[in-house]
């Protein structure tokens, strides 16, 4: 890891903003959730679908990615990754089942 990423500042207001998209997430998936214990999982995975679409909750997601990230080195080192794509190399993602 770059000397430069061992310690990333983020100011009070960014990390704020971060907080407040990742808190919309996380509440309002579990309360869908608890809501739709008790009745069909159809209907819960149409409303969290529905729910990820609607509120954009990608971008929402790609936005604290950003406030998270910009203020790191991407200097890219001798692997030719920087510090973010090395760490995130080895991430399982999903993928459709064959």
């Amino acid at each position: 890891m770059l000397e430069n990423n061992k310690k990333i500042v983020l100011s009070g207001e960014a990390v704020l903003e971060a907080l407040a998209e990742i808190e919309f997430i996380l509440i309002s998936l579990h309360k869908m959730g608890s809501y739709y214990s008790d009745k069909k999982t159809e209907e819960y995975q149409r409303a969290t679908t529905e729910f990820i679409d609607n509120e954009k909750v990608t971008q929402k997601l790609a936005k604290v990615r950003r406030i998270l990230s910009e203020n790191f080195d991407t200097s890219l080192g001798e692997d030719d990754m920087d510090d973010i794509e090395r760490y995130m190399e080895n991430i399982e993602f999903w993928k459709p089942q064959n």
